[in-house]
């Protein structure tokens, strides 16, 4: 392939992309804050994600244009981190959408980066991007507006997809490495009642399900996401058996709530059920290289 461009590039899922690709493009360009430079034949353009000031340069004759802008939502929700979580995604997908119209010879495809925590809490019900219901609080407010500012300016020679991502288990970043410490510090039992269900996916299969989206030329919402969402009791019973640790105090809602306060984050991203599957995937006959809770992390594990 050819061109391929990723805004917001230098983290967790940055570094997971530009490593799967790095042998399938000719040139990768990582929009950045930090400073203009090459390194290892990556060439990092300086951004503020707001303005065009010449980095829209870059998107020219550009195949993939893949936008992962936002701040983390693993911070507590105060009004000031309410708006920069909102403001980094909307401010981003507005100017990158300007500097698209104003190519000459626009990327041919732009992947930009949503979240599965859109839909509902739910116990009850599979969430797939046909008939998922989207609910109505914070969390799920931003992810509306992100999609709504992504989809609501036409680009007419650029495909566009939604890439409504799940926690995605990693070796240096994502989820796996907070949780392999709380149950190596024995505190890996239930986490609140247990019941509420986790959507999880192997970072290589998020790479390799950006790079199956590509090839197939899929546009609108994609859930990415592992075929089967677990329960938290089942997760955290899981991740115990593979580290071999037999003891995992449990953590009721009320102790959750306070420890979240004091690390600085919200028990919502432990507490909400994200019961969501890959419908979209699945139908187009993508293959899970780690569909399978017990072998990724095995393969996690096994290269720490």
């Amino acid at each position: 392939m050819g061109k391929l461009v990723i805004a917001a590039g230098t983290g967790f899922l940055g570094n997971v992309l530009v490593n799967h690709f790095k042998n399938k493009f000719d040139e990768i360009i990582i929009l950045t804050r930090g400073e203009t430079k090459i390194s290892d034949t990556i060439k990092y353009v300086n951004w503020d994600a707001k303005r065009l000031s010449g980095w829209e340069n870059e998107l020219e004759n550009t195949d993939v244009l893949i936008n992962l802008t936002g701040k983390s939502v693993d911070c507590r929700y105060t009004v000031h981190n309410k708006k920069e979580i909102l403001n980094s995604r909307i401010d981003s997908t507005k100017i990158l959408n300007q500097a698209v119209l104003l190519c000459k010879k626009p990327p041919l495809h732009w992947l930009n980066s949503s979240t599965s925590t859109i839909y509902r809490h739910s116990i009850d019900k599979e969430m797939d991007e046909y008939s998922g219901e989207i609910g109505d609080d914070f969390s799920m407010n931003v992810a509306k507006s992100w999609e709504k500012s992504f989809f609501e300016i036409e680009t007419p020679r650029t495909l566009k997809t939604a890439l409504r991502t799940s926690i995605v288990l990693g070796k240096k970043g994502g989820a796996f490495l907070p949780l392999k410490n709380l149950i190596m510090f024995g505190f890996g039992g239930t986490q609140g009642s247990g019941n509420q269900f986790i959507s999880w996916i192997h970072e290589k299969d998020f790479a390799r399900a950006v790079e199956f989206i590509i090839n197939e030329k899929l546009t609108g919402i994609i859930n990415i996401v592992s075929p089967k969402p677990i329960k938290n009791r089942d997760f955290m019973k899981t991740l115990q058996k593979s580290l071999k640790v037999v003891i995992g105090i449990p953590v009721g809602e009320r102790l959750l709530k306070l420890e979240a306060i004091m690390i600085g984050t919200e028990s919502e991203l432990v507490l909400k059920s994200r019961n969501v599957i890959p419908k979209r995937l699945n139908e187009n006959g993508f293959n899970f290289e780690y569909g399978d809770l017990n072998k990724a992390f095995d393969n996690l594990i096994k290269k720490l």
